[in-house]
């Protein structure tokens, strides 16, 4: 059974920085590509960033490139999103989910406000 727990969410100020973690078990993590999406308030699921199985090729929205940055530790089995110059439209519970299927964890809520 896939398991993801994300982590490293919380309150911080515009400009301001925070890396979430997402922890998987149940599943051949290095084997598989990996995504980061969210969902903001009143709104649907967002596509953030994805990186291939090795690492070695990322991809991002629009909305978030030049400022967050996805990587992974597969020795580790976790995924990481370092996210930098957030703005408040980037408040949002942010998911990580196996390749482009839908989320199945709980998420980690982040918050940008002054």
């Amino acid at each position: 059974e896939v398991q993801l727990v994300e982590s490293g969410g919380g309150l911080v100020h515009p400009g301001g920085s925070l890396r979430l973690s997402c922890a998987a078990s149940g599943f051949r993590f290095s084997w598989r590509a990996m995504s980061w999406v969210r969902q903001a308030p009143g709104k649907g699921l967002e596509w953030v960033s994805c990186i291939d199985s090795g690492g070695g090729s990322t991809s991002y929205a629009d909305s978030v490139k030049g400022r967050f940055t996805i990587s992974r530790d597969n020795a580790k089995r976790t995924l990481y999103l370092q996210m930098n110059s957030l703005k408040p439209e980037d408040t949002a519970v942010y998911y990580c989910a196996v390749g482009s299927d839908n989320p199945v964890s709980q998420g980690t809520q982040v918050t940008v406000s002054s």
